[in-house]
């Protein structure tokens, strides 16, 4: 695990993205958005565990640095949508996908059974880090 940690520590940021100073924190949302598409500051809240004023500061400062933008639900124009801006789409995508070509490549070969009890050990030792 150490291992993997430092190696994915070290995939270099976009030049593009450097000066945005992003932190861990931004990296899982923005992976949200990446791999599963637009979705509301609520969704991405209980995704990440957090509380949604966070993530909606989180969108903010993003949006001010011309990362995400907000847009109104077309079918509940009181929701607001989260998703990454076109400009800084292919930056993100080439930093993030690999790693996620990375756990399909590891996870394809595996039965159903077998990736959710890969699934089910990582949360229990995620879980066991927080006792």
């Amino acid at each position: 695990m150490p291992r993997m940690v430092g190696r994915a520590k070290r995939i270099k940021v976009p030049e593009e993205l450097e000066s945005l100073a992003l932190a861990p924190r931004h990296l899982s949302l923005l992976a949200y958005l990446l791999f599963d598409g637009p979705a509301t500051v609520n969704d991405l809240a209980a995704r990440l565990e957090v509380a949604p004023t966070t993530v909606s500061l989180m969108v903010g400062e993003l949006s001010r640095k011309g990362v995400l933008e907000r847009r109104e639900d077309d079918e509940d124009r009181r929701k607001r949508i989260v998703s990454i801006t076109d400009a800084k789409r292919p930056s993100i995508d080439a930093w993030l996908a690999r790693g996620a070509r990375a756990w399909r490549t590891a996870l394809e070969p595996l039965t159903p059974d077998q990736r959710r009890m890969f699934v089910e050990t990582l949360k229990a030792y995620e879980d066991a880090l927080e006792d």
